[in-house]
């Protein structure tokens, strides 16, 4: 069957084209990237339609008026990566407390003294939506530059009504114009505001009663999410948040197990999240719980690097089934870093995970961890065209070549974004 096609690539090299059963990949099938080398492909309208051998091409493609044919002279095509946790919507920086951390302080002294998440709540406070925009699209940007295609966006330095729903509609506003897929997440949740200071049961209501169904009415976020650790939100105080959220219909995350082991994963699993995220204290028990759920354990080694803490169980959580993705939880305090490549390096070098698990973990599997694994994360009929194109010969180099990506050129829902590298 000759299909039709507004976008033709030729003489790919090697074309990762992540094809396999839609949603999770785990055990075995996380180290299969399902290559084809020599290969081109063709998409319609946004979609992928065709992949196959170069010399096949004009047999099965049909080029309508208007289209776009590219010769990728032997080069690497990958499916654009998919960066499922990130906190961009904030306002100032806290290069001061990463000066603190320097001299020995760790993440609870500089919350202790005042600076942390609340730091970034009081200065989100006072900006200005046009600020929050701008500051928005600066770090979308960066990841564009560095491959991301589709990101979550999290609010969170908010944490009262007003800031928060100011927050969410900047990131659906951008959603109109940036050329990438974002999908929004509410984490009012992120940590006690101070006008509730000891009073973490009745803020939880009053997200309950009040934010959450605000959002909802104006469908300002497809996910909710909560800060499980200890001295915020307990085990028990997430479980009745999250079971409220995902009854008004939204999917759900937990950051969980981070800093202590507060059985946080187990509690993701029992809900039925979409992921839980952070596991560096992760217990052995939860590690074979999760693996054993459909609940994607995602990992932020960026974060680990950031803080000076031990990597989290990439090994151990491959090993024991779990299906496992990597995303940069780019933040204003913890992991000021946009690389999806980055983080890729730190998985293979401090994580365990292979290459090949890797680049799993950036796409297939942070799509899945999305709820978007249907048409996000791979290049195969019916997917998303969304692509990068390599200035490599071997997907090998994306890996080895650490912090420094050789992205030539993007392609986000069949259309070229070269003018962003001008």
């Amino acid at each position: 069957m000759i299909v039709q096609s507004d976008l033709l690539l030729t003489n790919i090299g090697e074309l990762v084209t992540m094809a396999g059963s839609p949603g999770l990949r785990r055990g075995e099938a996380a180290g299969e990237l399902s290559i084809i080398r020599k290969a081109a492909l063709a998409s319609f309208s946004g979609k992928i339609v065709w992949t196959g051998q170069t010399r096949d091409a004009h047999d099965n493609v049909e080029l309508v008026d208007n289209s776009l044919e590219i010769n990728a002279a032997g080069r690497v095509i990958t499916p654009g990566f998919v960066d499922s946790h990130t906190h961009p919507l904030y306002a100032g920086t806290r290069q001061v407390e990463f000066a603190m951390r320097a001299m020995g302080s760790d993440y609870e002294e500089i919350a202790a003294a005042g600076g942390g998440i609340l730091n970034s709540v009081t200065r989100t406070r006072q900006a200005s939506s046009d600020d929050l925009e701008d500051n928005l699209l600066k770090h979308l940007t960066t990841m564009l530059l560095y491959g991301t295609t589709t990101v979550e966006v999290k609010s969170g330095y908010g944490l009262d009504l007003e800031t928060e729903i100011r927050c969410l509609e900047t990131a659906s506003k951008l959603s109109e114009y940036w050329p990438g897929t974002i999908t929004r997440t509410f984490l009012g949740a992120h940590e006690i505001p101070p006008e509730y200071r000891n009073r973490p049961d009745e803020y939880i209501r009053y997200l309950i009663d009040q934010v959450l169904p605000e959002i909802k009415t104006r469908e300002l976020a497809d996910s909710v999410d909560i800060f499980c650790e200890k001295g915020v939100f307990t085990a028990e105080q997430s479980r009745y948040y999250l079971q409220a959220a995902k009854t008004m219909g939204f999917g759900i995350k937990m950051h969980a197990d981070e800093f202590h082991d507060t059985d946080g994963a187990s509690v993701a699993v029992d809900l039925g999240a979409m992921s839980a995220d952070h596991l560096l204290s992760i217990s052995d028990r939860n590690i074979e719980k999760i693996a054993k759920s459909d609940t994607v354990a995602t990992l932020l080694p960026g974060t680990a690097l950031f803080l000076g803490k031990p990597f989290p169980p990439g090994r151990k959580l491959l090993d024991a089934g779990a299906a496992v993705a990597i995303a940069t939880d780019f933040n204003p305090g913890s992991c000021f870093c946009e690389s999806m490549p980055m983080m890729i390096n730190l998985a293979v070098c401090q994580c365990g995970f292979t290459i090949e698990e890797a680049v799993t973990a950036a796409t297939v599997n942070g799509a899945a961890a999305l709820g978007m694994g249907d048409y996000k994360g791979a290049l195969a009929p019916g997917m998303d065209a969304d692509m990068i194109l390599w200035d490599l010969d071997d997907y090998r180099g994306i890996a080895y070549h650490m912090a420094i990506p050789d992205i030539e050129d993007l392609i986000v829902a069949g259309q070229l974004v070269s003018s962003i590298f001008e």
